[in-house]
């Protein structure tokens, strides 16, 4: 049915309304959505499974002519259980999920889905926390349409291998510089990252080396 879609989903955002009722803002692979899931707060409800926090799950949605589309079914696809055992995972998971739904707000992008479900499976299975918030980071600015330049200096030069760099602010750019802190592989690293699937970037051997400098650079051109 046109009225109906059926879509895999994270929740964003739960806003309890009325006496058994929620409001969840999701993020799909269509777009940012809102629905109301009826009666989810009831003990025998058979919704309440599939609309957790943390969780990836596979909703149908009846949309109607209100403001909110109504979720009809509900089914958890994995539960990402190991970021409630970790405060700075979750913690981190809870800023992945805000960021997202502040971007997704501009964009139907299916790339926000794809950027949130990377990133909440790696955190959840173990990979580094840095890693997993600067390849979001990155890939989220990239995303909303900044312009992430890798391959040249501030002067139009193409970055050389022999060389090293700073991020100049002001340029959006690298700089030469004796002994600068960004080498050929914390460049290369940046640019697997930024055109690579996250489970691809964790499998690099030696990140944690170089890790707290790839996440400041990834903060910075955030703008966090």
């Amino acid at each position: 049915m046109q009225n109906e879609i059926k879509t895999k989903s994270y929740v964003l955002r739960r806003t309890n309304y009325g006496e058994a009722d929620r409001i969840l803002n999701l993020i799909t692979p269509v777009g940012k959505i809102s629905a109301i899931a009826k009666g989810v707060r009831k003990e025998k409800s058979k919704l309440a499974g599939g609309v957790e926090m943390f969780s990836l799950a596979e909703l149908t949605i009846h949309k109607g002519k209100g403001e909110f589309g109504t979720i009809t079914s509900a089914k958890m696809l994995r539960f990402y259980e190991n970021l409630l055992k970790d405060y700075n995972r979750m913690e981190l998971a809870s800023m992945i999920l805000k960021k997202i739904s502040l971007a997704a707000e501009h964009s139907d992008s299916p790339r926000f889905f794809e950027i949130t479900d990377e990133s909440l499976k790696a955190l959840n299975d173990g990979a580094s926390p840095a890693l997993v918030e600067a390849w979001f980071l990155i890939n989220l600015t990239k995303e909303t349409g900044e312009d992430i330049n890798l391959y040249r200096d501030e002067k139009g030069e193409k970055l050389s291998p022999d060389e090293n760099y700073v991020w100049d602010v002001s340029e959006s750019a690298f700089c030469k510089k004796e002994n600068g802190e960004f080498g050929a592989d914390e460049i290369k690293m940046l640019r697997l990252m930024m055109t690579n699937k996250l489970e691809i970037a964790a499998r690099v051997k030696g990140y944690d080396s170089y890790a707290s400098l790839l996440l400041k650079f990834a903060r910075i051109i955030a703008k966090q």
